[in-house]
């Protein structure tokens, strides 16, 4: 039987693309968002008012599966987005929606009964969203070429 020899080095830490940081931070930010939602249906009673047409209260309409697919949908479009759009469309469509988000997941959790499982899950998805801040405002930029003069030049012009 043979031996198998692995490297025994420090490991390789490679650098991660931005795009890439930002579109594993949505997905993780939609995880939660859908999560959040999937445990709440065990809420006592949440099912039997679904069942009888009523979410938070309002009426289950074509209007309020509207909203709540355009309240999914761009989450889900900046996935994508963080990894296609240019450097600085990137960063402006991120810190404009992001923080937008934080005030979705503060209202989705105003009037809830459950305090310690939203207050959780909405640390969570505020968490987040500052990391997408974060990494957006973060973004490395690329070093200006500015002419520097050569010390000979700086003494010709004194």
């Amino acid at each position: 039987m043979r031996r198998r020899h692995y490297p025994t080095g420090p490991l390789e830490d490679r650098q991660v693309p931005m795009q890439s940081k930002l579109a594993a931070w949505w997905v993780s930010f939609m995880f939660l968002y859908v999560y959040v939602d999937i445990l709440g249906l065990y809420m006592p009673g949440v099912v039997d008012d679904i069942l009888a047409g009523i979410v938070w209260e309002l009426e289950i309409s074509q209007t309020w599966a509207f909203g709540a697919l355009t309240l999914m949908a761009i989450p889900i479009s900046m996935v994508a987005l963080s990894m296609t759009l240019p450097a600085r469309a990137n960063r402006r469509a991120n810190l404009v929606v992001a923080p937008l988000y934080v005030v979705v997941s503060v209202a989705n959790g105003i009037g809830e009964s459950w305090t310690y499982y939203f207050a959780i899950a909405i640390g969570l998805e505020v968490l987040v969203l500052t990391m997408i801040v974060r990494c957006a405002w973060t973004w490395p930029r690329t070093a200006r070429h500015t002419a520097v003069p050569y010390e000979s030049d700086r003494m010709q012009s004194a």
